[in-house]
């Protein structure tokens, strides 16, 4: 990586500006502005299941899909299909949302 690439822990989270550490001055969140419109996929996902095709055919209105969840365990948020965190379902005003309690490292993901 060359010294002027931007990664995004080198901003601190107060007033968005660090030292760059290469001693030529002051980094800030507007200096990511090229990438703000750069769409990304959220996935949060609940629990999976694995079934065949024949089982599959089989479900209709109503059906109850186990997945390998319990209750109140945390789920999996990907974004780009890379796992980055942890979370719980929340409602906001009538509507699912996901609150993130875990924030995970590139080690991590397999844990």
């Amino acid at each position: 990586m060359a010294d002027d690439d931007l990664k995004l822990d080198e901003f601190a989270p107060d007033d968005g500006a660090v030292h760059d550490g290469g001693g030529d001055g002051i980094k800030s969140a507007t200096d990511l502005e090229t990438v703000f419109d750069v769409p990304v996929a959220i996935s949060a996902v609940l629990g999976r299941s694995t079934m065949t095709v024949a089982q599959l055919l089989q479900l209709g209105h109503g059906s109850i899909l186990e997945l390998d969840r319990k209750v109140g365990e945390a789920i999996d948020i990907y974004v780009n299909n890379r796992l980055v965190a942890r979370g719980e379902v929340v409602i906001v005003d009538d509507r699912l949302g996901v609150t993130m309690t875990e924030i995970i490292k590139d080690g991590d993901a397999a844990a």
